[in-house]
């Protein structure tokens, strides 16, 4: 992200220049090429700047944009504008970082707390593990090895009730190895007999943990997946 960005501010400097005005901005006929292109490019680095959700002077930065376009002495050395956008990103990532882990510190109690509950149901089991599931359908064929390679269809959604994925949805059935996914999974899909339909609450160390996956799938989310066990199919 930071090559993108220093990269579309050296192109705006050095393609195109804006004015402060915004009577002028929107006077702006685009009845040739070049306008064309140098619009098309500041439409591409106004994007880019308005996605880093930094303040941003426009005076300033109309200023820096003409300077270079017109040759004038530069205001900034370049190493010292190298350290001011090095820090603006330093500071961003930490807070990023400060943000991720509020948010997984938070989600883990939730989960917690939900999957206390939820053992309290009947219907439901819980392994060793922590793993949770209910039996919606019980099959009558051979339980799938670690090994294996499965063939299911499948729901996951999040406490909330967000759907953050379904094979039911795109209309066709997914395979895999079954040691090869989140361990929830692998733990799980081994206890159905193949014809099964099982509902899983997967803690967040048995999913994706810490990291998260996605934009869906927040760091150390408790995970909901209804699978059905259609097959299994090994070479």
């Amino acid at each position: 992200m930071k090559v993108k960005i220093a990269v579309a501010m050296v192109v705006l400097a050095g393609l195109s220049a804006c004015n402060n005005e915004k009577s002028e901005q929107t006077s702006v006929v685009l009845d040739n090429e070049v306008k064309k292109f140098s619009y098309a490019m500041g439409m591409d680095v106004g994007q880019s700047i308005k996605g880093l959700g930094a303040e941003v002077d426009q005076a300033a930065l109309n200023a820096a944009i003409n300077d270079v376009l017109s040759g004038s002495p530069l205001k900034l050395e370049a190493a010292e504008s190298t350290k001011i956008k090095q820090d603006f990103f330093r500071k961003k990532q930490e807070k990023q970082m400060a943000e991720r882990k509020a948010s997984g510190a938070e989600n883990k109690a939730k989960g917690e707390a939900f999957l206390a509950e939820n053992a309290k149901k009947e219907g439901v089991t819980v392994t060793a593990s922590g793993l949770q599931y209910e039996v919606i359908k019980q099959g009558d064929g051979v339980k799938p090895k670690p090994t294996d390679t499965v063939k299911v269809h499948y729901q996951g959604t999040l406490l909330d009730g967000t759907e953050f994925d379904s094979s039911y949805k795109r209309g066709q059935p997914i395979s895999f190895p079954l040691n090869g996914v989140i361990k929830g999974w692998t733990e799980g899909v081994a206890l159905m007999p193949v014809g099964s339909k099982y509902k899983f609450y997967i803690p967040s160390d048995l999913a994706y943990g810490e990291r998260g996956a996605g934009a869906k799938i927040a760091p150390n989310s408790t995970l909901i997946f209804t699978v059905e066990l259609l097959g299994i199919e090994n070479k």
